[in-house]
């Protein structure tokens, strides 16, 4: 191809360069956005694998007395989890909810925790 040619097609193929880009960007963004875990209002939901997987464990103030320390199931250790509750839960790494081990306190109203920084064995439910 000479090279008067090339410099005439050049203004088209840096076109077609940059609708292919815009094209593939916007297909990227038009995957499908992962819709909220299943946890009711007024619930503290935990799963065993990140990112919401496996079989849920669910609290609320009917099953769960705030204040107390609640241990998980044996075998069960939380991954992920979500607070829906009106009230500040505390996850701990240990199942006495004991200070020694780590723990964090998560504000109610709709926190998503898709990866727990620990593994969770005992949670607590302020009033």
């Amino acid at each position: 191809m000479s090279e008067r040619r090339l410099r005439a097609r050049l203004p088209h193929l840096l076109v077609l360069a940059v609708i292919g880009l815009l094209t593939s960007a916007g297909a990227a963004q038009a995957a499908p956005v992962q819709a909220d875990p299943p946890c009711q209002k007024g619930e503290f939901c935990l799963w065993p694998s990140d990112e919401y997987g496996g079989e849920a464990q669910r609290f609320d103030l009917r099953t769960a007395n705030p204040g107390e320390c609640i241990p998980l199931p044996e075998g069960f250790d939380g991954s992920s989890f979500v607070n829906r509750m009106t009230r500040d839960v505390t996850v701990y790494q240990s199942e006495e909810c004991s200070t020694e081990g780590d723990f964090v306190t998560y504000p109610g109203g709709g926190t998503y925790v898709p990866d727990a920084p620990f593994l969770v064995r005992g949670i607590q439910i302020w009033e």
